[in-house]
């Protein structure tokens, strides 16, 4: 005891301590120690934590202590085609009460994106202000805009032309399941779109639930694939209370101006320090802090004997809309246990019946919360009832409380939050997006032909057997692969479906390997079993299945109401009916029924690269050799993309996830959803949108919107840094000059320090040359310009160098003079000319 201990030095001349001293440390020590325990199991650490303030000319701190970065400095979130920042007028800025949020805007005059880097997937903040300040020459009262992500729609056609030009705080939880989160803003025709603010902060797992009891039916409904906007949290016969007092940042608003009849309440409070949270940290004050359970409203005093009459909140509902509510209770007003019984009721539906808090919770004052979830078909005339009113069967002084609520409008079936739109456009867009698809999938299907009809022949690389041991064909014999007469016996074609999902797909289907029934999918992820997903992406799931041999398979079910993952989907099937390669992931076949549209690929059991350098705990990371052979494998791949094929393909998004290893950890590029064929032999460059994953994105890319095969270089550059130093290539945790992995392993090679920075389990493994090769060819990847920067193939040869002077000889430790490495180098390259292989131009030059 610490506190005693000092006290026993301080008192060391006296003969005796008053024991109400003693005991006043005693408890003056146990309040500290138990305040700090609780504040650090209550405390929630954001691992994505982005504040911006859009158009500030510098950082913003408002009230809450929290600093929101400025416009130069959060730039690169951004791609937009102009560079419009406009602030609100002096007058203004001086005299307002606003928050400072709000006196700066960033406008959109063309579809504009931010991208966040997205460390732990799960639910995400994210929240927007806006106030349509104006300038000279832009009026954004007049402005019209959508906003969206990927997969969701939060805004549709919003304006501010029907409703006095107020700040406009909206306010959503998105469930993030890759590592970028994409916010857009698409103007309307003829208009523009602009934002004040925006929060991208990572949410606590438990904070939503994945089921939720449903009204009426009674039953579980699975939000956990939802998005969920927060329409009202209110403080119940409180004040206000802000973000500044909240665990999470949040403000609950007084429930005065929701009450039908303010007379039928009267506020209840007691002091916070009062409130309990339940031993087993099922409920803590990251659900809500102890001032919501602190006050309540309850039933106003009456002269009449049993008064029986309920308290009403009404707040206005769109209709379609299911809603989640949180109704937030704490006992406050009972003086013994089981005295308090009351009912709960939503749109006059009796939501929970003689509701007992003391059988609940075991106490007083305990905090306690309760999810209920109120269909579309609830909403009557836009409008949301909840009450509470006294158990009309128990005798007793009736009364009935409510501490806090949280009502929120859960995303449709369309994916959207603000009415019947997909996170795409207007239907006139996507009919012009059908029809390209319809003439891609015409050029794909004759291809596929083509393909299917030169699969007996033998291939030209047998024939000249150059990159023979790159190549791993598939097996005509394997029970997993037809012939092309079986193909053209299939039921491609035959399906008929109200959408035509089935026959787009179909005719794009021949050539990609055996036909399995949906029967036979359904069997082998035994009926999409959940915990059987090993992966999410903007198409749907893939699903880990396996046949009656045993074979595992991965399985992706693509999404048909997804736009952007069909677009994705049919870009991969377009891409994978000409590839195949031993470094690439290879497709087994596909299903085409009940409007399903799948593909099955070959299962890598030990997963993505990342997963073995720094990505899960229970995986031990692997050897400094397992990882030059895994990145030389996976530049193999990367080069037959760029150079297989007459015109050759871009990646576009090539990434350590992306990086797939089978059970001998052999590495094989996945995921072509993103690729793009190479520019032709008239061109220098592709033009078109920037897409990719962020800390992995060419800067000259993003800069130019011109892509090149030398983008994917620069991709795997900062992977080759990745493997090298074991951590994100974006990690917004860590100091700023941290955070880009490209730009610190870059500043600590050219420091000559680079071994400082390299992964500590593979320190002692790796030999100094072997080192400085592998870091020159990744330094050279990351080239600020794509015309500097070498091509896959010279890349390639300089890991398979870097591996041949790892394997010359044991580990050294780490003081060779490099003058054996250049020698070694220099017999190298006179090998090479001797054997007539040609001698990559970055050797040429040294």
């Amino acid at each position: 005891m610490p506190a005693l201990a000092i006290l026993a030095r301080s008192m060391a001349p006296c003969k005796r301590v008053p024991m109400f001293l003693i005991l006043f440390i005693l408890s003056i020590t146990r309040v500290a120690t138990t305040n700090a325990i609780a504040s650090k199991v209550d405390r929630f650490v954001p691992q994505d934590n982005y504040l911006l303030s859009c158009g500030a000319s510098a950082a913003v701190q408002v009230d809450d202590g929290r600093t929101f970065r400025s416009d130069p400095e959060s730039v690169s979130f951004l791609s937009t085609l102009t560079d419009i920042k406009i602030a609100a007028k002096a007058s203004l800025a001086s005299a307002s009460p606003l928050s400072p949020l709000y006196l700066d805007a960033r406008v959109f005059s063309d579809i504009s994106t931010y991208s966040f880097f997205i460390s732990q997937p799960g639910r995400h903040w994210i929240r927007l202000y806006f106030l349509p300040i104006t300038d000279s020459q832009y009026n954004l009262t007049t402005a019209t805009f959508s906003v969206s992500t990927d997969s969701m729609v939060l805004l549709h056609d919003f304006s501010f032309i029907a409703s006095p030009p107020n700040p406009v705080f909206r306010e959503y939880l998105v469930s993030a399941q890759g590592d970028n989160l994409k916010i857009i803003f698409t103007p309307k025709k003829n208009s523009i779109a602009f934002i004040n603010a925006i929060e991208v902060v990572s949410a606590p797992p438990s904070l939503i639930p994945n089921t939720t009891t449903r009204m009426g039916p009674q039953d579980q409904f699975d939000i956990s694939n939802n998005a969920l906007q927060v329409v009202y949290r209110l403080n119940m016969g409180g004040a206000l209370v802000t973000s500044f007092n909240d665990t999470l940042g949040r403000t609950w608003q007084p429930d005065a101006p929701f009450l039908k009849l303010e007379a039928a309440a009267e506020a209840a409070w007691v002091p916070p320090r009062t409130i309990k949270y339940p031993d087993d940290k099922t409920l803590t004050p990251l659900i809500a802090p102890a001032s919501i359970y602190s006050t309540a409203q309850q039933m106003a005093s009456t002269n009449i004997t049993n008064a029986r009459f309920n308290i009403t909140w009404q707040m206005v509902a769109e209709p379609g809309f299911r809603y989640l509510i949180r109704l937030h209770f704490s006992d406050i007003v009972s003086k013994t246990l089981n005295s308090l019984y009351f009912n709960v009721y939503i749109n006059g539906m009796m939501a929970v019946a003689n509701l007992d808090l003391s059988s609940l919770t075991m106490g007083l004052a305990v905090a306690y919360y309760k999810d209920l979830i109120a269909e579309s078909s609830s909403i009557i005339n836009s409008t949301l009832l909840v009450q509470v009113g006294p158990n009309t069967i128990d005798s007793g002084d009736p009364n009935a409380i409510l501490n806090g609520l949280e009502i929120m409008k859960i995303s449709n079936e369309a994916s959207s939050l603000d009415g019947l739109f997909s996170p795409k456009t207007s239907s006139e867009v996507s009919k012009t997006t059908l029809t390209g698809i319809a003439f891609a999938l015409a050029a794909t299907a004759a291809l596929a032909v083509v393909i299917c009809y030169r699969r007996n022949r033998k291939p030209e690389w047998q024939r000249t057997n150059s990159f023979h041991s790159w190549f791993l064909p598939l097996n005509s014999s394997s029970s997993f692969m037809s012939s092309c007469s079986r193909l053209s016996r299939n039921r491609f074609g035959s399906t008929r479906t109200k959408s035509g999902f089935s026959s787009v797909f179909a005719s794009s289907a021949y050539g990609l390997g055996r036909y399995f029934t949906f029967v036979e999918i359904q069997k082998a992820t035994k009926n999409f079993e959940e915990k059987g997903v090993i992966g999410v992406g903007g198409f749907g799931k893939v699903y880990l299945g396996a046949t009656e041999d045993g074979t595992q398979l991965a399985i992706k079910r693509g999404n048909p109401s997804s736009d952007q993952g069909m677009n994705e989907f049919l870009t991969e099937i377009q891409m994978l009916s000409k590839l195949r390669h031993r470094h690439l992931v290879s497709l087994i076949g596909c299903c085409d029924e009940n409007n399903e549209m799948i593909l099955v690929y070959e299962f890598m059991s030990n997963g993505p690269l990342r997963d073995h350098l720094y990505g899960d705990t229970n995986i031990k990371p692997i050897s400094w050799k397992q990882r030059l052979e895994v990145c030389i494998g996976a530049a193999k791949g990367l080069h037959y993309l760029h150079t297989g094929s007459a015109q050759g393909i871009i990646h576009r998004d090539v990434k350590t996830t992306n990086i797939l290893l089978d059970e001998n950890f052999v590495a094989k590029v996945a995921d072509f959803g993103l690729s793009k064929d190479a520019p032709s032999l008239e061109q220098t460059h592709v033009s078109t949108a920037v897409k990719g994953s962020f800390g992995y994105l060419d800067p000259e890319y993003f800069r130019r919107q011109q892509l090149t095969d030398k983008s994917d270089v620069y991709s795997f550059g900062v992977v080759l840094f990745e493997v090298l130093c074991a951590r994100p290539a974006i990690n917004p945790a860590l100091p700023r000059d941290q955070v880009n992995l490209a730009e610190w392993a870059r500043t600590w090679h050219r420091k000559g320090e680079l071994g400082k920075i390299i992964d500590p389990n593979i320190a002692g493994q790796i030999r100094s040359d072997s080192l400085e090769m592998f870091a020159e060819a990744a330094e050279k990847c990351l080239a600020d310009y794509g015309v500097d920067r070498p091509t896959m193939g010279d890349v390639l040869w300089k890991l398979e160098f870097a591996l041949q002077l790892q394997e010359k000889g044991d580990v050294v430790d780490g003081t060779s003079d490099g003058i054996a490495m250049k020698s070694l180098e220099v017999t190298n390259v006179d090998s090479m000319e001797k054997s007539g292989n040609a001698i990559p131009s970055y050797v040429q030059g040294r």
